[in-house]
């Protein structure tokens, strides 16, 4: 991750809040430094900006123009992965092992691998948010070892996916498929997936600008969330 920080940019000091989303610059980087304790990363999630850096920066925070959306009712789930599902290939649980899964979703090797945003520091700051009730996991086991993950954070009735892996094909689209599966029975509005890839606009995502993103957020984050281990009301059913 290369990141020209030559137009200026707000760093973060002490308790410093962060800028308006509006004043992020075209590419989505609104500001740097700062820290990730767990109530400087809450306040990011409920005004629609997320960490996104390497060992090599400083914390940067984003709030891109466009936001790659999930609807949990829109995932698009194809046959072959429908018939996976429903030979019951894997086993599905969340918030059993967080600390695996979001390690594994730092260090698994991908195509075109540039090395991970997921670094040690980042790592222990979910963790804490994890233990706060914030950050979920989602498992995807395949005679008893794990196969696939993701994991993210929810805040009212928005879940911002941060990451996943697989080691077992379609493992991944399984453990996304059964969070949309649960999310829509909790009536979530949308998952944030941040980014736009090719990959999660064929499983149903959509593209949405800054002030819809903003506006549909501001709505969800206000309405009775599920802080607490998900390990009880999550179903593989």
């Amino acid at each position: 991750m290369t990141i020209n920080l030559s137009n200026r940019v707000k760093y973060l000091r002490g308790n410093d809040e962060f800028p308006d989303p509006s004043e992020a610059r075209a590419d989505g980087l609104l500001a740097a430094g700062g820290d990730l304790g767990s109530e400087r990363l809450l306040t990011a999630y409920s005004k629609g900006i997320f960490p996104w850096y390497d060992e090599w920066s400083p914390i940067l925070w984003y709030s891109p123009p466009k936001r790659c959306i999930i609807e949990p009712t829109k995932f698009f789930c194809s046959k072959s992965l429908r018939q996976r599902i429903r030979r019951k290939e894997f086993t599905v649980t969340a918030d059993t092992d967080f600390k695996t899964v979001i390690e594994s979703c730092a260090y698994t090797e991908r195509e075109a691998d540039n090395g991970t945003w997921i670094v040690p520091d980042m790592i222990s700051a979910y963790r804490n948010l994890h233990a706060l009730g914030y950050a979920h996991s989602v498992e995807v086991w395949k005679d008893g070892a794990l196969a696939g993950g993701l994991y993210g954070v929810s805040l009212g009735k928005v879940f911002f996916g941060e990451s996943m892996f697989h080691h077992k094909t379609d493992a991944s689209k399984v453990a996304l498929y059964y969070l949309c599966t649960n999310l829509a029975r909790k009536n979530f509005d949308f998952i944030d997936a941040q980014m736009e890839t090719a990959h999660l606009l064929s499983l149903g995502a959509e593209i949405i600008d800054r002030f819809e993103y903003l506006k549909r957020l501001n709505a969800a984050i206000d309405s009775a969330d599920f802080t607490g281990s998900w390990t009880e009301f999550f179903s593989n059913d």
